[in-house]
């Protein structure tokens, strides 16, 4: 394998990766080891703690998400690494300002100052030399809104509407399908564009529902990822757990089926334990158009995080890198 520090900048391939949260974090931790022509499209959809609290007074994008995207493409020298801290740290105290990201204020700060959010979320990447850039998937908040199953204990069987991405995130119901309001959003122009200048887009992990695939409810964000001349990469989960708790890797495709039917993709990565049985995986990404990938991409800690490392050792060989 090519090392990355051996090519030339112009060489390395243009890589545009969707998500949000912990799940965005991991794939831009990984990706950034690969090429530096990096793009982070974001969900817009937050509405707990920090994020909701600035969102409702501001009326603005939520921040929490981008924040966490920015941190990830901070550098691994001390500079880099003082800077994710200083993002991801939170104020402690008895006030108004309990909770807050110290990046979400700063974000929410620049929005003040500019008409168009990505001046300044590109202000604060300039300020972190960032190794990339970070988008907004829509041009204004968003709502998600799920269809569930069991959420009244009294009638199991009974579909059920809940709102808000922190209710459907933590909702002990199984979640069937989700959709956005305002109906239609626009995509941001700059999220489109990314998506037709990559040579490869990512989509997970994250939570599937109001992470991954949020992206394919935005009309001509969805348009973008399925007209692409670029390579699709799925990186599924690395466990069951939350959202999806209890569905199958093949389930977690059928997900982006039900959601986008037109969509293709060339390349399902998944990992060696959390695909154990399942035989229908193989078959279900084949229906996709795409190569199954399977590798050892877990933390060795015991917890349920794709190594950054392992991860990018996996994107550098499909990306040939």
């Amino acid at each position: 394998m090519r090392r990355r520090f051996d090519l030339a900048f112009d060489r390395l391939p243009p890589v545009t990766a969707f998500g949000g949260g912990h799940g965005l974090y991991a794939s831009l931790s990984a990706l950034r080891r690969v090429t530096d022509r990096l793009t982070a499209v974001v969900t817009v959809a937050d509405d707990g703690g920090s994020s909701g609290r600035l969102r409702k007074e501001f009326n603005c994008l939520p921040p929490g998400d981008l924040r966490m995207a920015l941190a990830a493409l901070c550098g691994d020298d001390k500079d880099g690494r003082t800077w994710a801290d200083v993002l991801q740290s939170r104020f402690v105290s008895d006030g108004p300002l309990a909770g807050h990201a110290i990046g979400n204020l700063l974000i929410a700060g620049l929005w003040q100052k500019f008409d168009d959010p990505v001046e300044g979320l590109d202000m604060v990447a300039e300020l972190l030399n960032a190794r990339g850039r970070v988008l907004p998937m829509a041009s204004v908040p968003l709502e998600i809104v799920a269809e569930v199953l069991g959420l009244d204990p009294l009638h199991p069987d009974e579909i059920s509407t809940i709102r808000g991405q922190y209710k459907v995130a933590t909702t002990a119901a199984e979640v069937r399908a989700v959709r956005l309001e305002p109906k239609d959003p626009p995509a941001h122009p700059e999220a489109i564009k990314a998506v037709h200048e990559a040579e490869f887009i990512v989509l997970g992990p994250g939570s599937w529902f109001t992470s991954v695939l949020p992206h394919l409810l935005v009309p001509e964000l969805a348009d973008a990822i399925v007209t692409t001349r670029a390579k699709r990469i799925l990186n599924l989960n690395l466990t069951q757990a939350g959202e999806t708790q209890g569905f199958t890797p093949a389930q977690h495709i059928e997900l982006l089926a039900e959601h986008a039917p037109t969509l293709r993709l060339d390349y399902v990565v998944a990992d060696t334990h959390f695909v154990g049985n399942d035989r229908h995986l193989q078959s279900y990404a084949a229906s996709f158009g795409a190569e199954l990938v399977i590798a050892d991409l877990a933390m060795r800690d015991g917890t349920a995080r794709h190594d950054p490392l392992r991860l990018a050792s996996i994107m550098a060989e499909i990306m040939g890198v």
